[in-house]
């Protein structure tokens, strides 16, 4: 029941101790309300309970209840009720977010100051239900769900709880294109320069003539531009070779198809590629077959035309590509 001043001599009924008893052991029945509401005074030693969908609030404010005063709080809807202070202070060690089923005793310390004692204080209810779910946070503790395979968790500031489940974003190098050989020359052309460095390996290749040569030009560009040197073994012998000045640059030997082993691979890294302000940097590594010897090369140089690369052109210096793939990379 309510708080009531009783005066002396006054008979209570059988009625008003047994609301009273309840009152003190924080039962019977509560008023209620099913709408945000602010407390009167009438509410001291009451109970009320929030039914509603919809979140709601309990307003306190000052002036109202004396020291001592207790109003006790249950939500009993599928909405948040929250305990709000008006032009009362409220204070809690738990929360003023009740969920469904929490409950709490609001304490007044004086008539402007009150303590919420939340019966579920912060974190002693799991909201998690199923293996692998992880606790997140909005306004209060929540469930975040377990993901799906091979997803990972991803910081969205526009989901409600701030993470989501999601594809892992690639690695440091991403396949931009494969190419099959064929005909005389071979370009990648439209290369986006939104990488750092760009990878090129090529494998299986061989041709139509009995020895040629894979040179490599960038941009299409026919200019004495090239500088590498190479260092290389054929057969049984060492070269070492420096190349100034060419208007491209080789980076295998390739003759016709007669065995697996005699297809041609080789790979070329080119560094900083997007730049214009200085010379790219390029390096690589092939072996072929060259006549009736093999031949390993290994090249670094630099394209000196200080142009960002957005096409690579690969030439065969006799006849045609017969197979092959070339893949390029995109490095960061």
């Amino acid at each position: 029941m309510a708080k009531q001043t009783f005066t002396v001599g006054q008979v209570l009924t059988a009625a008003q101790v047994t609301s009273l008893q309840q009152t003190a052991m924080l039962g019977g029945a509560a008023q209620a309300k099913t709408a945000s509401y602010t407390l009167v005074a009438a509410d001291a030693g009451t109970a009320i309970s929030m039914t509603s969908t919809s979140a709601t609030t309990i307003t306190v404010n000052t002036g109202l209840f004396a020291a001592g005063d207790t109003v006790f709080i249950q939500n009993l809807g599928s909405g948040n009720l929250t305990i709000t202070a008006g032009s009362a202070t409220v204070s809690t060690a738990g929360s003023l977010i009740l969920p469904t089923n929490d409950a709490g005793v609001l304490y007044f310390v004086s008539t402007g100051v009150s303590i919420f004692y939340d019966f579920i204080q912060v974190g002693a209810a799991s909201p998690l239900t199923t293996k692998g779910d992880l606790y997140g946070f909005s306004t209060l503790d929540a469930r975040i769900p377990i993901g799906a395979n091979d997803t990972v968790l991803t910081a969205d500031s526009t989901q409600s709880l701030g993470l989501k489940w999601a594809a892992p974003a690639s690695g440091g190098i991403t396949l931009i294109s494969t190419t099959s050989f064929t005909g005389s020359t071979l370009t990648l052309s439209s290369i986006a320069g939104t990488f750092k460095n760009l990878y090129c390996e090529i494998t299986g290749l061989y041709g139509d003539s009995t020895y040629q040569d894979v040179n490599v030009r960038f941009n299409a560009d026919t200019g004495s531009n090239y500088d590498f040197g190479r260092f290389g073994s054929q057969g049984t012998g060492t070269d070492i070779t420096n190349s100034a000045a060419q208007t491209s640059l080789q980076i295998v030997s390739s003759g016709t198809n007669s065995g697996a082993s005699e297809k041609s691979s080789a790979f070329l890294n080119i560094y900083n590629y997007a730049q214009t302000s200085v010379p790219v940097v390029f390096m690589g590594f092939g072996r072929g077959k060259q006549d009736t010897n093999f031949k390993s090369v290994f090249i670094n140089g630099q394209y000196r035309n200080a142009a960002a690369i957005t096409s690579i052109s690969f030439i065969a210096s006799a006849g045609n590509f017969s197979a092959g793939t070339v893949k390029l990379y995109g490095v960061n």
